[in-house]
């Protein structure tokens, strides 16, 4: 049998691919289409590093607890008071759900002022 196949490597596709382009697009065309291409490429890296920042700042809002904590109502407890919601006459259902909203409008606020 017969072999047909291309054996092409890597860099001569990117020569290939060159040209395909610069026949496609004309050299008229092809500055205006690269300053495109660059500004996308920057406005994907900036949407990845505002990404990335915001994980940056979600995981070091998480409250920080000194000591061993003996029961779930205690945690609870100790998040709420490091966020400024009081613990007297709640349930434990009821902390959770204030903590959640709060930490919540927080993450809400922090993006609109951005």
């Amino acid at each position: 049998m017969i072999d047909h196949s291309l054996s092409i490597a890597g860099s001569e596709w990117i020569i290939i691919i060159f040209v395909a382009i610069v026949l496609i697009l004309g050299t008229g065309k092809l500055p205006s289409t690269a300053k495109k291409l660059g500004k996308a490429v920057n406005e994907y890296n900036k949407a990845k590093n505002n990404v990335q920042e915001h994980m940056r700042v979600v995981t070091e809002e998480a409250p920080k607890i000194s000591g061993p904590v003996e029961s779930e109502r205690e945690k609870l407890e100790m998040i709420a008071k490091s966020i400024g919601i009081t613990t007297e006459e709640k349930s434990d259902g009821e902390l959770r759900e204030n903590i959640a909203n709060k930490i919540g409008q927080k993450r809400i606020d922090e993006h609109e002022t951005k």
